[in-house]
């Protein structure tokens, strides 16, 4: 049975420049939030208003004892519906990209367009158990980021994934140190990215495009035709040496792709 969530989100109020009247929504991955995507958040609305939401058991959403992509595409919903609009376009990464095209195939009517960044509609193995061993551990003997950092080094050795799931860290009015994120059922939902796409007996024929790290392991050449069978009218845009997080360690070369793809929704609104 699914229970309501009601997701927090920061809106991004249309620029001058802004063309189109549907407004974009934007879904973060496992284990990020909103705070990862302010300066896209901030280009995207020089062509309408966007919306940057963080999904359950994320950021400063609620907390819910349940984790699927299922339940997330439904609070995508109630956010849609409680905000009286009509249309969205889409753009979501990693779970979050799997989230948009789960609402996609199921509300179709509600999908002006998808943007999909490095994912794709099939199940995902849950393999983060040196990250869940970061978010676990007791920050309440800590004094700086930099010691947190550096004790959670022997879970995680990447710097820059670290300093991503360290984005996740809060300090109470006491002055400690605590995680924003539900752990807990996170690590309780290790299927969360199994058995939503089993057949393509639902397709979404509107405009998709799915942009690619080169470099990424989560989207194989392969995985071009199952995205096909589900979204018939896929376009692919790969950036050579991108890696999971393109929208951030190629920005440049990300923006230029989101460019040409808005533009092309501009041009095709007559508005």
């Amino acid at each position: 049975m699914f229970k309501e969530v009601k997701l927090f989100f920061k809106e991004y109020p249309p620029k001058e420049t802004a063309k189109l009247t549907t407004p974009i929504l934007i879904l973060h991955g496992l284990f990020g939030s909103s705070k990862n995507w302010v300066s896209v958040s901030d280009f995207l609305s020089q062509y309408s208003k966007v919306y940057s939401l963080d999904l359950r058991n994320h950021g400063d959403s609620p907390h819910s004892t349940e984790h699927s992509l299922s339940l997330m595409a439904e609070d995508v919903k109630e956010f849609i519906d409680d905000h009286k609009l009509e249309k969205v376009i889409i753009l979501g990464h990693s779970m979050g990209g799997l989230v948009a095209m789960t609402f996609a195939l199921r509300h179709p009517e509600k999908v002006e367009d998808l943007i999909i960044q490095d994912i794709a509609p099939r199940d995902y193995e849950f393999k983060y158990e040196g990250e869940l061993a970061v978010l676990r551990t007791d920050l309440s003997a800590f004094k700086n980021r930099q010691e947190i950092d550096s004790a959670t080094s022997k879970f995680v050795d990447n710097p820059f994934i670290r300093n991503f799931l360290l984005m996740n860290l809060d300090r109470t009015e006491s002055g400690q140190y605590r995680w924003k994120l539900n752990v807990d059922a996170i690590s309780r939902s290790k299927n969360m990215f199994q058995a939503e796409f089993s057949g393509a007996d639902k397709q979404y024929l509107g405009k998709v495009i799915f942009i690619l790290g080169g470099d990424s392991e989560y989207f194989h050449t392969s995985d071009k035709i199952v995205c096909l069978e589900y979204f018939p009218n896929a376009k692919f845009e790969t950036i050579p040496g991108g890696d999971h997080y393109i929208h951030f360690t190629k920005a440049e070369e990300f923006r230029k792709i989101l460019t040409t793809f808005m533009d092309s929704i501009v041009s095709g609104s007559g508005k």
